[in-house]
């Protein structure tokens, strides 16, 4: 029996992503459909919070995943928005991944970048299913200019989206200009334009990214919507309920999005049931359900521990053939009963 543990760093996770986003976000879709089939176990998320910093969180995120991964295990991500002005990334984490087996963990990742990727590819596999297997976008705007937007566009970008302008918005201006430019690629788009406000930005693009820390609702104009664009509402809570009681409300796990005062719960919380929401991303992609452009699409993905465990171990698998880890043959100890 083979107990050795294998340790990638970031480095490493980063170069197997950016090789093939495109394989990235098959390996996402491909988890999808096996959590629609039945073949995952996805628990609640866990939250650990500070009474003395109220803004800050770590989230320990366990699941499974049968269907080909054949995986357990468990990221472990800390948010401590402070940390930006600090001058490095508010998201910091590992993921640990069991065989399914023996449970015995067979490798640690960076996860910060693994748990970006599968958020950015969840954002990305939705924009293309839900703005009917589609590539384009006249104006793309971004609220919230940070780590998760930076993924969000680079899968766009290197998935062949062909996206005319780009509006950016972030309520400190100079992250935005940060954005614009370190990550946009100019050459790709007709503008670039940093805008003054998120209205502005709502009213004028026809595919909107919502990538903040809120923690409350403050677009409450329903109008702002009247053009029916297609929402990626990655950060979950900058949407008024009365906003998606207006769309068509598609999301990764109808269960696990009704908590923590998302958008959606807040949603459920007013009518009191949950018939707002059209589907899954899953039901989409079977077909068993479908969206148009007659009213504003909102994708609300509450981020699902078995993506976090098929991009890992897609992750560990490229890396050891690669020779690129760092195996620990005798991390554990008494392995003889």
């Amino acid at each position: 029996m083979q107990f050795e543990l294998s340790i990638i760093n970031g480095k490493t996770v980063s170069d197997v992503i950016r090789a093939d986003r495109e394989k990235c976000i098959e390996i996402v879709r491909a988890a999808y459909l096996g959590h629609a089939n039945g073949w995952s176990v996805n628990p609640d998320s866990y939250f650990l919070r500070f009474s003395d910093k109220p803004d800050c969180r770590i989230i320990a995120l366990p699941a499974y995943l049968g269907d080909g991964f054949d995986v357990a295990g468990l990221k472990w991500i800390a948010s401590f928005p402070g940390n930006v002005q600090r001058g490095f990334p508010r998201a910091s984490a590992v993921l640990v991944l069991n065989r399914h087996d023996t449970g015995y963990p067979f490798a640690i990742l960076e996860s910060s970048i693994i748990s970006a990727a599968r958020t950015a590819a969840s954002a990305v596999l939705a924009a293309y299913w839900l703005s009917g297997r589609s590539r384009r976008a006249h104006s793309l705007g971004i609220v919230g200019t940070g780590f998760i937007a930076r993924y969000v566009y680079e899968f766009l970008i290197d998935t062949g989206w062909a996206i005319e302008e780009v509006q950016l918005y972030d309520r400190l201006p100079l992250e935005s200009e940060k954005f614009r430019n370190t990550a946009c690629r100019l050459e790709r788009h007709r503008t670039i334009t940093i805008v003054p406000d998120v209205a502005q930005l709502v009213r004028a693009c026809d595919l909107i990214v919502f990538t903040t820390v809120a923690s409350t609702p403050y677009v409450t104009d329903v109008t702002l919507f009247e053009h029916n664009p297609l929402v990626l509402h990655i950060s979950l809570r900058d949407l008024a309920p009365e906003i998606l009681l207006r769309s068509q409300n598609v999301v990764d796990d109808v269960e696990h999005v009704m908590k923590a005062n998302t958008s959606p719960h807040l949603a459920e919380q007013q009518t009191g049931n949950r018939s707002f929401v059209t589907g899954t991303l899953a039901d989409i992609m079977l077909e068993h359900r479908s969206v148009d452009r007659s009213r504003p699409i909102i994708f609300s993905p509450f981020g699902m521990g078995i993506l976090d465990l098929a991009v890992g171990k897609w992750v560990y698998d490229q890396a050891v053939a690669a020779g690129q880890d760092l195996r620990l043959s005798d991390f554990f100890y008494e392995v003889v009963r």
